[in-house]
């Protein structure tokens, strides 16, 4: 399995091949279509992440050998395709793993300023969440 950097790089790559954010918006929309399908139990407050303005739910699922695995889902569609961006990047990885890597892709690939204020707030609230999640998991540990 590649790093969290190394998938980083494939991203930044990937976007690089785009001309202008309108292909880039479509690529990101098209990621989201294959997100993994969301537990309808799970779509409750106790899941929803805070400061997204669309709605955002979001799970950590700890697997053996100590990793977490996230699953999320959103209403809106470009939402949906960052969240598939943040589970490529960040599931499937151990807590350390996770806390030891910068979202170095964000401003690589330009979200930070290609992103409407509120979109970005979401962005950076499910980075939060990811790392706060990751955080209590090596606590526990």
């Amino acid at each position: 399995m590649p790093t969290i950097a190394e998938v980083q790089e494939e991203l930044i790559e990937e976007f690089a091949f785009f001309d202008d954010w309108m292909d880039r918006y479509r690529y990101i929309i098209d990621l989201g279509r294959n997100l993994t399908e969301f537990p309808a139990d799970k779509q409750t407050d106790a899941y929803k992440v805070r400061g997204c303005q669309s709605q955002v739910w979001f799970y950590a699922q700890p697997l053996d050998g100590g990793k977490l695995h996230f699953l999320a889902t959103s209403d809106a569609h470009i939402v949906s395709g960052l969240i598939a961006i943040l589970l490529r990047i960040y599931s499937d990885r151990t807590p350390q793993e996770i806390l030891e890597t910068k979202p170095d892709f964000v401003a690589a690939i330009g979200l930070d300023e290609h992103l409407s204020p509120t979109r970005n707030n979401g962005l950076h609230a499910m980075l939060t969440r990811i790392f706060a999640e990751a955080k209590a998991a090596a606590a526990a540990a």
